[in-house]
Order: structure tokens, then sequence, then C-alpha cells
């Protein structure tokens, strides 16, 4: 086929949303509107419903003539041949996880998308010159088994396999299970290594509900991802002593739970003034009684900002600030309109995770904007995705950083990489009504099979440009 020829594929919009509701059978979850297919998912890694949804995967991918092996960590891996198998084939996926509330499109539209991809090649007879393949990632959520992107990461190099296999599972409370378990469990746990070098990568393209409001907000079709963004999860332990509530007055408390409510009020400010976002979602405390003052508060911190300087000085800055918080000491206005107290607390802090920020490689970003240009401007096909990127963007995509951690930060370490975000309503992901539209959808996969389909004709064009 022409470059132009390439340039129209288009997948099959009712198919494609058929894949999605149809594999959202398995671990439907709380509805939020009266339609059939208005509920949430609910399929947590490694569950039953998990299980029956890679099942999926493997029968269709292998009635489309993929070749699918299964690693130690469960990642699934779908090969459509090409006419130089020796090499690594170009990637596209995401995960099949949610949530424990989630919705039908974070992870899913990836790969049902990629699925899609491989119908639409099979269907227009399309011979690729390296193999394309299609990966549902293991536990990208981290909701069941608590790290996220934990199975990329092994593959990545990461994150050991042991650690993984060790993790235990937190829901339901006082499961026992452990990813290894599970994965024997379902029938999953396979026998390639997990590793880039036993499944290598030639590149890796994902696409992905953007989980934020911009693209809807500014009637974007398209968001061209650049990179992700850099975090740190923290835990911070706050210590103060356990006292009755009316025989201890305010000037005699040591309350734990008060002053790490003023370290997450400081939090918020100061990531404001470093142009950064904190947030905290988990809080624990002890003893846990009406009639005590908390003596111990335990709660998560979670820092980004698109540059890991900027991470780094917000939380420096945190920690100075809580320092003098549990001291008694006034910062912020924070202990405006509380009365001082001779007792004092203590603090500590725990790194539990770190992401660095990433940057995308420039062929595939190239890859997915011409793509777009293809789909949503005027281009013709015949343009080089390095000409298209040198154009601007036009008013149907953006250039983007994303907000959220995916499996292409670790993909993006051992292979070039990009990403396609296509706008979910309000904004709303991690929620049973996230919502993209079948339109926003089809846009999506579109986009994510022209920059497959250009990344491998690329591939194509630099080998003969290198000879025999």
């Amino acid at each position: 086929m022409s470059p132009k020829d390439f340039a129209g594929l288009r997948v099959d919009k009712a198919r494609l949303m058929n894949d999605i509701h149809s594999t959202c059978e398995w671990g439907k979850g709380e509805r939020w509107g009266d339609a059939e297919t208005e509920t949430g998912m609910s399929r947590l890694s490694l569950s039953d419903t998990d299980q029956q949804a890679r099942d999926w995967f493997h029968e269709t991918t292998s009635a489309l003539g993929c070749k699918v092996h299964v690693d130690a960590m469960g990642n699934q891996f779908a090969v459509r041949p090409g006419l130089d198998n020796d090499a690594p084939p170009t990637y596209a996926g995401s995960h099949l996880d949610t949530q424990p509330t989630g919705g039908r499109y974070d992870g899913i539209l990836g790969v049902t998308a990629a699925v899609e991809m491989l119908r639409v090649l099979n269907d227009n007879w399309v011979e690729t010159a390296y193999p394309v393949a299609v990966v549902n990632w293991t536990n990208e959520e981290g909701a069941r088994f608590p790290m996220s992107m934990v199975a990329s990461g092994v593959w990545s190099g990461d994150i050991l396999l042991e650690k993984a296999h060790n993790l235990k599972s937190v829901i339901p409370a006082n499961d026992t299970a452990t990813m290894r378990s599970e994965l024997e469990r379902i029938g999953y746990l396979g026998d390639v290594p997990c590793s880039w070098e036993a499944t290598p990568m030639a590149a890796h393209f994902e696409l992905h509900i953007e989980q934020g409001p911009i693209l809807e907000a500014e009637n974007r079709r398209i968001g061209v991802v650049q990179g992700v963004q850099s975090y740190k999860w923290f835990t911070v332990t706050v210590r103060g002593r356990d006292s009755h509530t009316g025989a201890t007055s305010f000037q005699h408390r040591a309350d734990a739970l008060l002053t790490a409510s003023k370290m997450i009020l400081a939090s918020h400010k100061l990531a404001t003034q470093h142009g950064a976002l904190a947030s905290t979602g988990i809080l624990n405390l002890k003893p846990g009684s009406t009639n005590t003052v908390p003596g111990f508060v335990q709660f998560s911190l979670d820092i980004r900002a698109p540059e890991n300087e900027t991470v780094d000085k917000t939380e420096a800055a945190c920690k100075s600030a809580f320092s003098a918080l549990a001291a008694g000491q006034d910062v912020l206005d924070i202990q405006s309109g509380c009365t001082p107290s001779s007792r004092q607390c203590t603090v500590d802090w725990r790194t539990d995770f770190v992401s660095p920020a990433t940057h995308f490689h420039d062929d595939c970003i190239s890859c997915v904007q011409a793509a777009g240009q293809d789909l949503c401007g005027s281009g013709s096909g015949e343009a080089e995705a390095d000409e298209v990127r040198e154009r601007d963007i036009g008013s149907w995509g953006k250039l983007m950083t994303s907000g959220a951690g995916h499996d292409s930060v670790y993909a993006n370490k051992h292979c070039p990489t990009s990403m396609v975000f296509v706008p979910c309503r309000d904004g709303v992901s991690h929620n049973p009504s996230e919502y993209s539209t079948p339109e926003q959808c089809a846009d999506g996969a579109n986009v994510l099979l022209g920059a497959v389909v250009r990344y491998d004709r690329l591939r194509g064009e630099r080998r003969r440009e290198r000879g025999p």
C-alpha cells in the first residue's frame, strides 16, 4: 500500500465499542446511569474477572494470527508477524485491570483499540515491514497489589521480580494472596522471563483517556503526549500523645491529628507556590476513640510536577514546614486561630515510590502527530512525520505532558515510546461515570493505528537507507 493508503486506514467504530462493552461484562461495578452500559468497573488485577478478560485477549489475538506468550508477571504479548520477523515488534497496548470503583475506559480502551488495530491490518491485508504486537500489562493500577505499573517495572528491570511476586493483596481486607499465588491460581504465571531482554520492543504506543479536563475544555480531539510528569509518594507519620478530650486543655495537648491536618494544608500551599501538585489520599489514626485526642496519625503524600527539580523543591519545603509545625511553630499562617500548646509532636517521612519525569521519543511523538494530522487535519498522508511535526499542531490536537503514570513510563526506558490521549467527560477518571464518546474512542484508535503503521514504515525506510 502507498503512504496515502496507509493514512486512510480506519477502525470499525462499532466493532471497537462492542469489544469495550462486551469485555466490561467481566467485572461490572457501580451503576451510574440507566443505559445497559452505564456501569463502572471493578476488575481487580488477577481476580476471576481479570482472568476472563485475559482469556478473551488470548483467544481473540490468537484467532487473528498472533503468537501469544505470557511472562513471569502475567504480562500478555500477542505478536502479528511482519516481513522481517527477526527484529523486535512495534507494540501497542495498555492494561485491562481497573480501580475498585473505576470506569470502562481507563486502560481498557488502550488494549481494545490495539486489538482493533490488528483486525484492521488483517482486513486490509497489510503486510508490515516488522512484527506488530499488542501488550496487556499486569496490575497497572496498583489497586489490589499496592504498586502501580509493577509488571512493566519488572519488565524494565526497575522492580525486582521477587518483590513484585511477594506483594500482598490489599483488596479485600485481610486477603493473604500474593501476586505470585494469584498468577498461579488463575493460570497466568508464564514461563517466559519478565524482562526487556526476553521480550524486546522496537517501540511502544499507548492510547489512553486523558484523565483530566484540558482536551474537553479546549475542544481538542487528540492529545499528543510528549512525556509524563515526575512524582513521588510518601508516608508521613505524626506522633503526639493520647489524652482525654475533656480533661486535657488545648494548651496541654500533643494532638497528632490536628498537627497532621496543618501539614496537609501546608503541602497544598507549598505545592501551589512551587508550581506542583500535592495530595493526600490515605489517612489513618489511633486510637480512634471519640473522647481521646489522637496520638498517632499516618497519611500519604503525593507530590507531582512536570520536572524532577520542582518535585524535589516541593518535598524539601514540605519537610521543613512539617518539622516546624510538629514543633508548634507558625508557618504559612496555618497556626492562626489555633490555641498554642506546650506539647510537641514528632514527624517522620518514608519514601514509598519515585517516578522521575519521562520524556518520550521524538520519532514516536512525530508519528502520533502525523497520524492525528491525517485523521483530523488536511494532511494527505504523504508528508513525512518530522515535516508534520514542524508545523503547528492545529486546533484538532494539543502537545501534552501526562499528569498520571502509565506503563509507557517503564517502556520508555528501553524503547522509543509515546502516547495518544482522547478527551473524557468532565476530565473524570477512576470513577464509575468515566466516559468517552464512541467518536472519541474511534479517534484515538485511528491515531494509534496510524502511529504504529507510520513507525513501522519509518523502520523500513531506515533499513533501506542502511543497505545490506
